[in-house]
């Protein structure tokens, strides 16, 4: 995969095995919804933890051949993104950026990165969403994805690299 055009500053490495604290930081960072449950901390700790678990087995048994990224700004780990290269799409499986990060256009730039590798390699690329989470449809529908399907609670959507839009749309 060629270098990905990203502005200055922002960069995409692999994750390692050295970034699962933060991984696990970051997960407890998207998950509101378990933070309001009524029960002590170290009970809503431990779940958080069975949780980010399950979503990591998960994934890897969904997308065995899935790449696992980093997203950092001035080498500072402020994201993740989770991409799966098929022969005829790139899923953006996850994508999810720190509290303090969120809202800047870093992940709509990561994303058109994304784009552009998609591309290169002249496929599609794909991606599923919260019905509810309309922040990122919006951001998403910017970018240029359409609705192909909703499977409650997701729905499915797609983009087309220019060159397969002149033959599909």
């Amino acid at each position: 995969m060629k270098k990905l055009t990203l502005p200055d500053g922002l960069s995409v490495r692999p994750a390692t095995a050295k970034d699962t604290v933060f991984l696990e930081s970051l997960y407890q960072s998207t998950r509101d919804d378990l933070s309001f449950l009524d029960a002590p901390e170290e009970q809503k700790a431990e779940l958080m933890e069975m949780q980010f678990r399950a979503q990591t087995q998960g994934y890897g048994d969904a997308y065995p051949n899935a790449m696992y990224f980093i997203i950092e700004k001035h080498q500072e780990a402020i994201g993740k993104a989770t991409l799966d290269f098929g022969p005829n799409e790139v899923r953006l499986i996850d994508l999810a950026l720190i509290p303090a990060a969120r809202g800047k256009g870093l992940g709509a730039a990561v994303v058109q990165a994304f784009q552009q590798a998609s591309a290169a390699v002249a496929v599609p690329m794909t991606l599923t969403v919260l019905q509810e989470n309309t922040a990122a449809k919006v951001l998403y529908q910017r970018l240029g994805f359409v609705t192909t399907a909703i499977q409650q609670p997701y729905e499915l959507m797609i983009w087309y690299p220019p060159a397969m839009q002149k033959i599909i749309i």
